[in-house]
């Protein structure tokens, strides 16, 4: 199991991203909370209001899920990571099982 974690622009991207991950089967659930981030971008410090998405799917999703928000993220430059899990219920891993294809 792995946890993929990506910021979205705005609530409405992260509902987008999250439904067509769950739509096309690549993630079990997926969830968001609003964020403050900080960065620099092309020499300049920024401050931005954020969503925080966070997928739960299995290792075998990992590039189908990068490619679709490569394709369909508002940011020229997401941040697409993945978390190795070590451990999950049994129940958990069945019912992501049976909702991941």
């Amino acid at each position: 199991m792995v946890f993929i974690h990506t910021t979205c622009a705005t609530v409405k991207e992260a509902e987008t991203l999250g439904k067509l991950i769950i739509d096309n089967k690549m993630g079990a659930c997926v969830h968001s909370w609003p964020i403050k981030s900080m960065y620099k971008w092309e020499g300049e410090l920024k401050a931005t209001e954020e969503v925080m998405i966070v997928i739960v799917t299995f290792e075998s999703k990992l590039e189908d899920v990068n490619d679709l928000i490569s394709k369909h993220h508002s940011y020229s430059t997401p941040m697409i990571a993945g978390v190795d899990i070590r451990r999950i219920n049994r129940s958990y891993k069945e019912w992501m099982t049976q909702n991941i294809s």
